[in-house]
């Protein structure tokens, strides 16, 4: 997977016969053989090269860059990778990360909110212009529509890209939301008067046609839930054996070989800010913290990492509410050398798409 390879290398390996034949039908045979199976060497290298550049896109929700303020501010109390401030100072990234910032308001007024921020993550639009507004917690219809049309999973589907999703469901969750999955439905598991709706990564995964990873794969390595950990959905009855950031990391890694994107999401800083929670904002950042920088430590060469958020909340529990703060988009590998040209939210999806290989997608499969 790190391995070096060069055209040459592959087209030594390859044997071209009829090179020796007589006379000028024997050399034209020749010369169309190996110009077949030159073309058979191209194609096997890009496919090589693909296979070994994928991109790792982790979504943090309710991280905005804030004062370097302590008694607020849980990020100015750690040294934490996403520990970028307003003021343009910020922690020191290792193997020559480089952050960016992004304006999460996108000429919108109001607070940035969740369903249209990560839509507009996800579509490269500016959803809340699209709708009038900034929308909270899950997408309403029209942004269910926009999501579906321009997803970045689709988009890369449509090319004969390949993207996964690490994070690992109920199958009862999934079962309600009516989205095809493995598995029986977890008995223990019930909604109550809460009718299970779909997040916006959940609605613009399943315009891809991907496979949802369940439980059950979370179980045997096959997947992540939400908390790293897997403690907080064991709580819930998960039965997943409790592991660390580190090992959660490796699996993240294996996940993403032999795709072209791969997907994790965090929420719960998002939690803590809405709690106003010093503890909770401390020890949920250390966790993810931890898990980034296994990440980061693990990165094949070729390989990128971006870490973007849709919008502030955690790097000021003054107030319960999100803030107008820019969101820290850090990127390392190939994206490190990319995040200069993010300004906003909508650059996000470009930014990926042209590191996972989508950069020539036409403009029908692009937007919808």
């Amino acid at each position: 997977m790190g391995a070096a390879i060069g055209a040459g290398s592959v087209t030594g390996a390859v044997s071209v016969g009829g090179s020796s034949a007589g006379g000028g039908r024997g050399a034209a045979q020749a010369s169309a053989r190996k110009r077949v199976v030159t073309g058979q060497v191209k194609r096997m290298l890009i496919h090589y090269m693909k296979t070994s550049m994928p991109v790792l896109f982790v979504f943090v929700d309710g991280v905005g860059v804030g004062a370097r303020d302590q008694a607020v501010n849980p990020l100015a109390r750690g040294d934490f990778l996403l520990s970028q401030f307003a003021d343009g100072t910020g922690a020191l990234l290792p193997r020559g990360g480089r952050a960016g910032l992004a304006d999460a308001c996108l000429g919108v007024p109001g607070r940035p909110q969740s369903a249209t921020g990560q839509a507009t993550i996800l579509t490269g639009e500016n959803a809340p212009r699209s709708i009038g507004h900034h929308l909270l917690g899950f997408p309403n219809a029209p942004l269910r529509e926009l999501l579906l049309r321009r997803s970045l999973f689709r988009a890369l589907a449509e090319a004969g890209l390949s993207a996964t999703f690490a994070n690992a469901y109920p199958v009862a969750y999934l079962r309600a939301l009516g989205l095809p999955c493995r598995g029986e439905p977890e008995p223990e598991l019930t909604f109550g008067r809460r009718r299970p709706r779909a997040s916006a990564t959940t609605v613009a995964f399943s315009a891809g046609a991907g496979a949802f990873r369940t439980w059950a794969d979370a179980r045997v390595g096959r997947g992540l839930t939400h908390d790293i950990t897997g403690v907080r959905a064991s709580g819930h009855g998960a039965g997943i054996p409790p592991r660390s950031p580190r090992a959660a990391a490796e699996i993240l890694l294996g996940l993403a070989a032999g795709h072209d994107l791969a997907l994790f999401e965090f929420f719960e800083t998002d939690e803590a800010g809405h709690g106003q929670s010093m503890e909770r904002a401390l020890e949920a950042l250390s966790r993810l913290d931890a898990f980034l920088r296994a990440l980061v430590a693990g990165l094949p060469e070729a390989w990128s990492l971006v870490v973007v958020s849709d919008h502030g909340n955690v790097e000021d529990l003054s107030s319960r509410n999100h803030t107008l703060a820019k969101v820290p988009v850090l990127a390392f590998g190939p994206a490190a050398a990319r995040v200069h040209a993010v300004r906003d939210l909508t650059d996000i999806r470009p930014l990926l798409t042209t590191l996972a290989g989508g950069s020539s997608l036409p403009p029908s499969t692009a937007g919808g």
